[in-house]
């Protein structure tokens, strides 16, 4: 298990993370997601002794990592997948790096097979593309067979058949009882691999909780309804119903409309009591993009002067109130 405590870090003047505390439990894959500079590459160096931090701690199984009896066997990581000697061949690298914490070479060509890069493993690094890259430096946090894993952006320049095998790799990874700590920007991926999120902002804690649970403390659930385009008229006659019921419509770019504040039956019974035909009517719930999207909105650094206009911050339907932080789990900064 990975525990940060109070964990701070300032570079001069600037404040990277803040009175940062959470868990990484083993058997579930844990997302850590936040805006870009939101300090989740500073959290992980401190996690992993590259970076001291200015005050608190992060321990892992209860010992900072330098005092780990045998680091490389109990903690693998990716952070940099280009930290490879560009001579060296895939193979070379692994063998280096075995030989440096007392790793029997057999194990060396067990991760390339793991990884599929055993048909290019006397091949020189600095010939590889993005992917390959990506799967060498999976290959390297393997190595030791370890119970903690570490993965920053593990996905990147992989194709979709890279992408699922690492999505299945970490979830195995975790169903074998080991800690996975993930950072990643794709939310479609996440939505797909995470049990549980770490959600950070302008290094302070924002969220820690279920992907499940999240999606809904960040969400407005809506009914998506739609009449027949070739009937203006029924669509109006609906939108006068609904209002009049106490349901707030919105239209939606496609003709359809966003309803909230009604159930779905009963917004089927005030169009069969107007005498209206319905094409569709079914639930929404928010992706976990949208729902992530709307939590870090206020804490992004670096903004498009076209988001407004491009749809990535949709305002709250009326009577919706802003997402806020579940107590006890941290504070927006």
């Amino acid at each position: 298990m990975i525990e940060a405590v109070g964990l701070t870090k300032r570079y001069g003047d600037k404040t990277a993370v803040h009175d940062l505390s959470f868990q990484v439990r083993p058997g579930a894959v844990t997302g850590f997601l936040g805006p870009n500079g939101s300090g989740k590459s500073t959290t992980m160096r401190m996690i992993l002794g590259l970076d001291n931090p200015t005050s608190g701690s992060v321990t892992i199984g209860g010992y900072p990592y330098r005092k780990l009896p045998n680091a490389p066997r109990e903690v693998g990581a990716l952070l940099d997948a280009k930290a490879v000697h560009g001579g060296r061949s895939a193979r070379n690298h692994l063998l280096s790096l075995a030989q440096l914490s007392g790793i029997p070479a057999r194990r060396v060509d067990e991760v390339l097979g793991v990884v599929g890069l055993q048909e290019v493993a006397r091949k020189r690094s600095k010939g590889f593309s993005l992917g390959m890259g990506q799967r060498l430096g999976i290959a390297a946090a393997l190595l030791g067979d370890p119970q903690v894993l570490l993965f920053d952006e593990p996905v990147n320049g992989l194709d979709p058949e890279g992408i699922l095998w690492v999505r299945n790799l970490m979830k195995a990874l975790a169903a074998e009882g080991r800690t996975v700590f993930v950072s990643s920007h794709l939310m479609s991926e996440m939505a797909l691999t995470a049990d549980h999120l770490i959600v950070i902002g302008r290094g302070q804690l924002l969220a820690d909780m279920s992907v499940t649970d999240f999606i809904s403390a960040n969400s407005a659930d809506f009914a998506r309804v739609r009449t027949p385009d070739t009937e203006p008229q029924q669509r109006e006659k609906l939108t006068s119903a609904l209002t009049e019921a106490g349901g707030h419509v919105l239209p939606e770019l496609d003709g359809a409309l966003r309803v909230t504040g009604l159930a779905l039956p009963r917004i089927s019974d005030l169009a069969h009591d107007a005498d209206v035909r319905l094409w569709e009517l079914s639930p929404h719930q928010a992706s976990l993009e949208e729902a992530y999207m709307r939590m870090t909105q206020g804490v992004v650094d670096y903004r498009s002067t076209v988001d407004q206009r491009s749809g990535l911050q949709q305002p709250l339907p009326p009577g919706v109130q802003p997402p806020m932080p579940v107590p006890g789990q941290g504070q927006p900064g």
